[in-house]
């Protein structure tokens, strides 16, 4: 393909940067996303593709046809930011109170309008179709789920699915393109324990849930260490307790609630079922009862082998084979797996970090930021692995 995707996207920086931080000082949160997907649908619009709004609450698609028919790619970019107050002092910092793009979704937005504008450019050069999918909620891991059951994968279903996040793990200039699982599925635990309240001057006349919940606690601990195979992947996590208001009052029920992370369906299922037992038991044994509830939210990102070989070295022509990783893994969650589902894709990180300017804070921090550079890099990686994947 003759096309220099490169020089297309460096092309775009400016306009790239500045839509970055348009959107950066007015974030919106999961399924609020009112303005940024104004601005994508207007976008798309003025660049002559077919737009469809309101798909999955506040989802934007946008359809670019080719010359004559062929494969469908979507490619996709997420628009949500967080509940986060921003810390940093540029002159584009958050105008939302306690509202921040602190994951990098104003530059995932931006590059995905950059790369429709590349490939607008070039439409009566390829047959098929792109499928733009810019999708709310990814922070809550529900956005994709509700395009989905708006039909975003229908109508046409798309033959591959690509993706990029912008990555403050890698120094900007290299990018990971990891076959096979890259992230976690994630799911939520909630575990009510009910026991019998009382005075704190006499435990004996109680079913303590506190110490119930201390003990498994301390008991879940043991999922990762002894069920699972040591060269699997798998994380259990508390993230709150609470029983109690008093301090001289033994509390009828505490609750529990935290996360699982798993590559595999199999140790999924394992964790799952682990945890119930335990939680189950341990208040058994201590006289009280525990009703375990799990929320499946996202399943693991899983990158098809011939998608991903294809998109590394496509990424290896703009960053250098020297610069690109494929053995780049996180427990994170994406639910960009749902657009994958039964579906041949990527999901592939583009570095974002400079440690020199101190644009090296992590993901879901006050103070993250990234290196501007790698808007192009991304714009030109994504732009080209959708042309490539269109021509079969």
């Amino acid at each position: 393909m003759s096309i220099d995707f490169r020089s297309e996207a460096q092309s775009l920086q400016a306009e790239m940067v500045e839509r970055r931080r348009d959107l950066h000082r007015h974030p919106e949160l999961a399924f609020q996303e009112i303005r940024t997907s104004g601005i994508v649908a207007a976008v798309l619009h003025d660049l002559d593709i077919e737009v469809q709004i309101g798909i999955g609450k506040t989802g934007v698609v946008g359809l670019l046809e080719g010359r004559h028919d062929g494969l469908t790619i979507l490619v996709r970019a997420d628009m949500d930011a967080l509940p986060v107050q921003e810390a940093n002092q540029t002159d584009y910092i958050s105008e939302t109170p306690n509202v921040m793009h602190a994951c990098g979704h104003d530059g995932h937005t931006s590059i995905g309008l950059a790369v429709a504008r590349i490939l607008s450019k070039h439409r009566s050069r390829f047959k098929g179709r792109f499928k733009f999918v810019f999708q709310p909620a990814e922070e809550i891991g529900a956005g994709a789920s509700a395009m989905v059951a708006d039909g975003v994968l229908e109508n046409p279903r798309p033959d591959f699915s690509i993706g990029l996040h912008l990555w403050n793990d890698l120094p900007v200039g290299q990018v990971s393109v990891t076959p096979g699982p890259c992230m976690a599925s994630a799911d939520i635990w909630r575990c009510t324990i009910a026991g019998y309240g009382g005075h704190g001057a006499a435990p004996h006349l109680a079913k303590d849930p506190i110490a119930a919940a201390v003990q498994i606690v301390s008991a879940l601990q043991t999922i990762v260490s002894r069920n699972l195979k040591p060269l699997d992947g798998g994380v259990v996590s508390i993230g709150s307790i609470h029983g109690g208001d008093a301090f001289n009052v033994i509390p009828p029920e505490v609750k529990l609630e935290g996360t699982i992370r798993t590559y595999e369906p199999e140790t999924r299922e394992m964790i799952h079922q682990r945890l119930a037992e335990i939680c189950e038991g341990v208040a058994a044994s201590m006289g009280c009862k525990a009703e375990v509830e799990i929320t499946l939210m996202t399943p693991a990102v899983v990158n098809d082998q011939a998608v991903s070989e294809r998109i590394a070295g496509i990424a290896a022509r703009q960053v250098g084979e020297q610069n690109i990783r494929q053995d780049v893994c996180t427990m994170g969650s994406e639910d960009m797996s749902r657009l994958m589902e039964n579906i041949p894709g990527c999901y592939f990180f583009v570095g974002s970090a400079n440690n020199e300017r101190r644009l090296d804070f992590p993901h879901h921090n006050p103070r993250f930021d990234f290196d501007e550079q790698a808007l192009a890099i991304g714009a030109a990686i994504l732009a080209e692995a959708a042309a490539s994947l269109g021509e079969g």
